[in-house]
């Protein structure tokens, strides 16, 4: 009692765990420097990283005009590493060795018992690490050096050597691999070269650097400390009773082991009752792959709501004939890959992908058809198709359940939502497999014979009833968009005489109707899409429109005004758009808005290109070459002619420099950029022109999405 009346409690401080930069707060080192000489005032001219890796790598600069700098051997330096002809790919474009390069090091891969500590007002905020990394000088431009040198040695000794190696003929022996058997795949993966290799797939993520006064680097430090300090919401270092007592008197490991131990891939229900709703749908798609959504309400409860069940689905699954199919994505996660072939999961989830489209299209499904297009392997193609299908004797491999009419009439936008979806899987895998139309009719059932084969006289006859059935439906729908356009137009106490048209008026009548169509959010006609996820794709599209537009109605209609926010957020990140790729992200925003949402109306190409236009945007008329493979959608090229910004300048004179190229060279731009603007531009603001509006492919500058691949 003593020791602890002379040892009193003089401060207690509450601590306060801040989470907001847990997942992004590093801790950087400089071994070889002394902590009094930082780097906070030496310029910063770029920064990146791979965030799986945590490698980071800094640029700085040099102080070449400092009076310790030695300028010749920082001018022999940069020729060793350049050579006499600088151009894009210089190291030291200034011909001076004037940045230098810092590499980061992992020191530890365990940083759970490290955080930073910021104690202000008598409060302690703690904020966990998530990498501690020592950054040291990089020498990859001696490396680059060398290669400089082995290059110009090899072309000084190249005269001498090639009589001797035309004289030095050797018979060689042709030898072929064998198959690579589980074993030595398995040492591959784990050898140095393969986890080199797998290093470098890793893309940088280009980072913009603050100084430590920075107003914006003020700003971030906010964010260590706890945002919920009251006492009330911060319950991280907070524990119930029953868990403290859990911490302080763990159970034995006999106790354990008398418990029962279920599989690893076995879930119970009454655990499975104990996730969240989301991850609910997620284990149970994964293990049924296949389920209707009455099936899928039914496991999950009574008490579940509808709306909340709908919402989740649509993240782990896609439609297919009314019914539900897990996605490829959640099946082959990244970095997986085949267990027969080793194909890699981005591989095998487009071929699933293609299946699942297939089956969007017909009830059945050839596993020799699927095999030829995707180029995967026997075991691969079962595999999906198992997982959706049965296979029929002489038949091919039927969808698994049966078409769920009453899950589409019920649930129409959750039906046009899938369609767009698919839409544009579609177009990916027309890219990627060279899709063509199939104009081959479907055999008959029963019908016998090789498959793939068809007489003239079953085409023709299979076109007679298609015809005959499609014809009384084609009927009432004609007349049925009469009466809505009569409707529409004609007020109920005016008489209109309708007289017969001249040819030239109807055919001038044909092509606006023609013009304003709705918007073909299919990527391509070289496909059959006679069925949208089962629907017609009359019906699939929505009926509501007229001729495709939402009601005729002036600028402040809310169809009009979301269209026109969506595009001018579109260009403020894009600045450049063909008009396919701007159709392909309206897809996209459509598969992400809630169901009754008002641009599910129909949206015409016509209305699409009048809203761009009228949002500041002009049509860059490209002279695209004669033997292009680029479609209409993808010749219309549309940028944003200004966005408020200093850099509107410089992106109107590279438009009009692509309004008569096709493509250009850096230099000209430069040269172009440097005349109009009076001055010469550095090269971070020709670079920021350049990344906003163009790509570059094989030493030449296109503008975005009019380089065909």
């Amino acid at each position: 009692m003593a020791n602890e009346e002379d040892d009193p409690v003089i401060q207690e401080i509450d601590v306060y765990l801040a989470k907001s930069l847990a997942e992004k707060l590093y801790l950087f080192q400089y071994p070889v420097r002394p902590a009094s000489m930082t780097y906070d005032d030496i310029p910063h001219l770029s920064a990146k990283i791979k965030p799986k890796q945590q490698k980071v790598e800094l640029e700085m600069a040099i102080d070449t005009v400092n009076p310790n700098y030695c300028r010749s051997k920082g001018e022999q330096i940069a020729l060793n590493v350049d050579g006499a002809c600088a151009d894009e790919t210089s190291t030291y474009s200034s011909k001076l060795m004037d940045k230098q390069t810092f590499c980061s090091s992992q020191t530890t891969s365990n940083t759970a018992r490290y955080a930073a500590a910021l104690y202000r007002q008598g409060e302690l905020h703690l904020t966990p690490l998530h990498g501690i990394l020592q950054l040291r000088p990089s020498f990859s431009y001696l490396d680059k050096a060398d290669a400089k040198h082995r290059e110009r040695e090899a072309a000084n000794e190249g005269d001498s050597s090639q009589d001797e190696a035309e004289e030095d003929v050797k018979q060689i022996t042709v030898r072929f691999s064998r198959p690579e058997s589980e074993q030595a795949r398995q040492r591959r993966v784990q050898s140095y070269e393969f986890l080199q290799k797998k290093h470098a797939e890793e893309p940088w993520v280009h980072l913009h650097y603050y100084g430590v006064k920075d107003s914006r680097s003020e700003h971030e430090r906010q964010y260590l400390l706890c945002q919920g300090s009251s006492g009330v919401e911060n319950t991280e270092l907070v524990k119930s009773p029953s868990e403290y007592l859990m911490m302080l008197m763990p159970p034995s490991p006999e106790e354990e082991k008398d418990k029962p131990v279920a599989p690893s891939n076995v879930l119970s229900m009454a655990q499975l009752r104990t996730l969240p709703l989301a991850d609910q749908i997620k284990v149970l798609m994964k293990n049924v792959k296949v389920m209707p959504f009455a099936n899928l309400m039914s496991l999950l409860g009574p008490s579940v709501d509808s709306v909340a069940v709908l919402r989740g689905i649509q993240k782990v699954a896609m439609l297919v004939q009314g019914n539900w199919v897990v996605k490829s994505d959640i099946l082959y996660p990244k970095d997986s890959s085949s267990p027969h072939s080793g194909m890699p999961a981005e591989v095998l989830c487009r071929g699933r992908d293609f299946v699942m489209w297939k089956f969007t299209q017909s009830r059945w499904v050839v596993r020799k058809e699927v095999a030829a297009v995707t180029k995967l392997c026997a075991e691969d193609v079962k595999d999906f198709l198992e997982h959706m299908a049965v296979v029929r004797i002489n038949k091919g491999w039927e969808f698994l359940l049966p078409y769920d009419l009453e899950f589409i009439k019920k649930h129409p936008d959750v039906v046009q939502r899938q369609h767009m979806l698919w839409s544009g899987i579609q177009a990916k895998l027309e890219k990627v497999y060279n899709l063509v139309k199939e104009t081959m009719p479907k055999k008959p059932d029963g019908q016998s014979g090789p498959a793939g084969l068809v007489s003239g006289e079953q085409r023709v006859q299979t076109a007679k009833t298609k015809a005959q059935q499609n014809h009384a439906f084609l009927e009432r729908e004609l007349q049925r968009r009469k009466e809505q356009m009569r409707a529409a137009t004609v007020l109920p106490s005016v008489q209109i005489k309708e007289e017969p048209l001249s040819e030239e008026e109807a055919d001038g009548e044909e092509l606006e109707a023609e013009e304003e169509e709705p918007m073909d959010t299919a990527p391509s006609s070289c496909l059959s899409t006679k069925l949208a996820n089962g629907l017609p794709a009359g019906r699939a599209v929505g009926g509501d429109s007229l001729n495709g537009h939402p009601i005729p109605g002036c600028a402040s209609n809310p169809v009009a005004q979301e269209l026109k926010a969506f595009v001018e957020a579109t260009f403020q990140r894009q600045f450049v758009l063909t008009l396919s790729e701007l159709k392909r992200l309206f897809n996209l925003h459509l598969a992400g808005l809630p169901p009754g949402h008002t641009l599910f109306s129909g949206i015409s190409d016509r209305m699409l290109q009048d809203t761009v236009l009228a949002a500041g945007c002009k049509q860059i008329l490209v002279p695209f070459p004669p033997q292009t493979a680029a479609s209409p959608d993808e010749q219309k090229v549309f940028a944003l002619w200004e966005s408020g910004d200093m850099s509107d300048q410089h992106r109107q004179v590279l438009l009009e420099i692509f309004s008569k190229n096709y493509r250009v060279r850096r230099n000209m731009i430069q040269s172009r950029l440097t005349q109009e603007c009076g001055e010469e531009l550095s090269k971070q603001e020709v670079d920021k022109v350049l990344k906003d509006c163009c790509v570059s492919y094989g030493g030449m500058w296109y503008l975005k999405g009019t380089v065909q691949s």
